[in-house]
């Protein structure tokens, strides 16, 4: 441990006003990537981007999937036994992988219908930390929250998490959408993580968040009181996301941005709505993405008779996005819950008029530049389709207020300008704990509690 000497030399007022305005070291970790799909995969990526055009050095540190991240921000990849890689589903390990006890205990906790990996993959950035602590100044962690994570702020070091939303959410939603009672125990099964993320959640003293609503839902669910949480919005990459000019916008055309078979999308109640419109109109819709074979999406189609007007584009690259908006008259957004809702506000960018249930954030995203209806409701989103459908000009009106609201509130520069601040209130709290600790002062949080 430092003494007070040295701690009071290393933060002398001249110290402090360079680290306040000098560039920082960052490591944002995540346990896995997602690089083709979900949401922290595209925060990881962009808001790397945004921190290192800010001008700090950014190091991403992750197990498999990585993550697609630009080239100029160095990658760590911690390996792993990436047993729900699609490629090599539920692969049974080799006997020399196995002598590893973390690894048994991953494919033991696989085997019997867990998800260990939020666990493992934080033991082993917790070794990666351990060898390279002195190469930062903060820590990110992009929802992780396992005993890694506090191993590593125990390390001694400024620690900082995102939380995008409770998982909670998503465990009641697939419950509740289940019937057997064997299948609720093994959807309970695979989110027994989440008492390890309230029990770690509750140890970060700097939580950032990506909305009022997520704020609000998390502490509740995670028992953490409302001050430790800093609300960051998402940004939405507008070169990836924009209006294309000279493509031709089809009539009676919709579309969504969808996890085909996760319930809390509510893709479901999107296709009830379209196919109740079909009897009226010659409507169609568009899906990016697949459904699962033989799932609930893929049946319900089928039940319905809806091959003809629905068409599932599968994985699309990024470049095609702005084209399938500018072709589609309305975009819709049908999610029981979002903790941001990027769907939205990438439709809102591509100046696309947008329809959107209330479900957790989507009306912090939307504003008034939007229709909003309650989620879970095929006939509300079927009367709000058919509204815009009628109204050319509404449309219109919509489609430009949305452009305008992205423009002006949600950019990865700014959102990567309040992360920084985040970043430097928890340096300067971990500082002023140092000199506390090292001088034998009571250290206490701002909640007034014990330090940990």
């Amino acid at each position: 441990m430092s003494s007070l000497h040295e701690i009071q030399t290393r933060f002398t007022p001249g110290a402090r006003r360079r680290i306040k305005d000098a560039p920082l070291n960052i490591c944002l970790y995540t346990y896995r990537g997602k690089p083709t799909s979900g949401g922290q995969g595209v925060y990881v990526k962009r808001l790397s981007r945004a921190l290192k055009d800010l001008g700090h050095n950014v190091e991403v540190v992750s197990s498999p999937p990585y993550p697609n991240i630009d080239k100029d921000i160095p990658l760590h990849k911690i390996p792993s036994l990436d047993l729900y890689n699609p490629d090599d589903l539920f692969r049974v390990p080799s006997l020399r992988e196995l002598r590893n006890p973390l690894n048994l205990l991953e494919w033991l906790g696989v085997s019997t219908g867990g998800f260990p990996e939020p666990f493992t993959n934080s033991i082993r950035y917790f070794s990666f930390m351990r060898r390279n602590l002195h190469r930062y100044d903060v820590v990110h962690d992009n929802q992780c929250l396992a005993y890694g994570i506090l191993g590593v702020k125990f390390l001694g070091i400024p620690t900082v998490a995102t939380i995008h939303h409770p998982i909670t959410v998503d465990r009641d939603v697939e419950v509740a959408s289940v019937t057997p009672l064997w299948r609720k125990l093994k959807v309970r099964r695979w989110y027994s993580f989440l008492s390890m993320q309230g029990r770690v959640s509750r140890r970060i003293s700097h939580i950032i968040t990506v909305s009022k609503a997520s704020r609000k839902d998390i502490s509740r669910a995670f028992s953490i009181p409302l001050e430790r949480f800093r609300v960051v919005p998402n940004g939405i990459n507008m070169d990836i996301f924009h209006p294309v000019d000279g493509v031709q916008r089809l009539e009676n055309h919709i579309m969504v941005t969808n996890s085909a078979d996760t319930p809390l999308k509510g893709l479901r109640y999107l296709i009830e709505a379209v196919a109740s419109l079909r009897k009226e109109r010659p409507v169609h819709l568009t899906v990016i993405g697949s459904p699962k074979k033989d799932g609930e999406i893929e049946r319900l189609v089928g039940s319905l008779g809806a091959r003809e007007y629905i068409t599932f584009t599968g994985r699309i690259a990024d470049e095609e996005f702005a084209t399938y908006y500018a072709r589609t008259t309305i975009a819709v957004v049908p999610s029981i819950y979002e903790g941001f809702g990027l769907p939205a506000g990438e439709a809102m960018a591509c100046r696309v008029p947008v329809v959107s249930t209330t479900g957790g954030a989507l009306p912090e995203v939307v504003g008034d530049a939007g229709i909003l209806v309650p989620p879970g409701d095929a006939q509300a989103l079927k009367r709000a389709i058919q509204d815009l459908l009628d109204n050319p000009g509404k449309r219109q009106r919509l489609a430009q207020a949305g452009y305008e609201r992205v423009k002006r509130h949600f950019t990865w520069e700014n959102t990567a300008k309040q992360v920084v601040e985040v970043y430097r209130e928890a340096i300067d709290e971990f500082r002023h704990g140092s000199l506390r600790r090292a001088s034998g002062t009571p250290l206490e949080t701002s909640a007034g509690g014990s330090a940990c």
